[in-house]
């Protein structure tokens, strides 16, 4: 028994020193992974941000463009028919956003989901404008969309809004 101790009395400064030693070892070896983490992420946050910026820009572009006010000089209607004036402005608009679907990878879920209000508001907008019965002809139907943007605030103005607000909290 004696000797049980004797060894127990040996060993056991041995598995202490092994049990600090692991641990030691174990917080610098996370702390290492948790600084290599970080320095990733810095260096791809730093490499992303000027896509997200350009992606921004691109959506700030094709809210002005697909605002009423710009769309309607850009884009003459080629015949009096105001349906197929309403129609040309409806797949311009949606031309327009085919061709920024790429740009919602680097911009927040619910900014997207602005940017596609936006879009659906103005297109929503010239529909409702184009049932009217005193709206006749395309002419009529430019003319009747301006006037109604005297009145009311452009779809497109909410989600530029919302976009200037978004990339001013990335510096915060």
């Amino acid at each position: 028994m004696e000797n049980v101790l004797d060894y127990f009395a040996y060993v056991l400064p041995s598995i202490v020193v092994a049990a600090i030693a692991y641990y030691f070892f174990k917080t610098h070896t996370q702390h290492f992974e948790q600084l290599k983490h970080f320095e990733i992420n810095a260096t791809l946050k730093k490499d992303a941000l000027p896509l997200r910026l350009q992606a921004y820009e691109r959506l700030a572009l094709f809210l002005e463009r697909i605002s009423p006010g710009n769309l309607l000089p850009r884009i003459q209607p080629f015949s009096e028919d105001k349906r197929q004036y309403e129609e040309l402005l409806i797949k311009t608009i949606e031309q327009e956003f085919e061709h920024n679907l790429a740009q919602q990878i680097y911009v927040s879920k619910k900014c997207w989901s602005i940017i596609k209000a936006s879009k659906n508001a103005t297109i929503n907008l010239i529909r409702q404008i184009g049932m009217k019965e005193h709206v006749t002809n395309a002419q009529k139907l430019r003319e009747e969309i301006l006037t109604q943007l005297m009145d009311q605030e452009c779809p497109s103005d909410t989600g530029l809004a919302y976009l200037k607000n978004e990339v001013g909290q990335m510096w915060r």
